[in-house]
């Protein structure tokens, strides 16, 4: 079933890079704090490293100014999230959320099936925005498109 407004964010294990591969819960990461995660099908694939990324490193500041954290995750290694990190140049503060097995995807209902191009089971293209791990919106991109998870688009609808 995939996550709606109201529902509780789920309990799984994601990872980070610091200081070596750090595993995190869900849970902790979304309690007592405004956060909207965003989640993109792959680091370093077209439409993620173009516009999905570069928008939340662009509109950074103006979530901060709200009071509410960043996060990206997508279905790949803390390495992986570590180097698009860096290669995206990516702000202090923005956390890269790894969730390697797609176990906190799977949990969220908002797994994609990608193995006709190879890359296996993925995360669909999404944003949520929680508060003291609560969702209380969510947007979900059709196949092929982006436009209601934009960090623009966000940032509108928290309006």
């Amino acid at each position: 079933m995939t996550i709606k407004a109201g529902d509780p964010i789920p309990s799984a294990t994601l990872n980070l890079l610091r200081d070596g591969v750090q595993a995190v819960d869900s849970q902790e990461l979304f309690s007592g704090k405004k956060v909207v995660l965003f989640a993109v099908p792959g680091a370093f694939t077209p439409t993620c490293s173009a516009k999905h990324l570069p928008g939340f490193v662009e509109h950074f500041r103006e979530f901060r100014d709200r009071g509410i954290d960043v996060a990206c995750m997508a279905v790949n290694d803390a390495f992986v999230m570590d180097a698009w990190a860096k290669s995206q140049e990516v702000p202090e503060g923005m956390t890269m959320l790894a969730d390697g097995n797609g176990a906190f995807t799977r949990a969220l209902g908002l797994e994609m099936d990608a193995t006709g191009f190879g890359m296996g089971v993925r995360s669909k293209r999404f944003a949520l925005y929680a508060e003291d791990g609560v969702v209380r919106k969510v947007w979900v991109e059709a196949p092929g498109e982006f436009r209601v998870s934009s960090a623009e688009a966000v940032l509108k609808a928290l309006d």
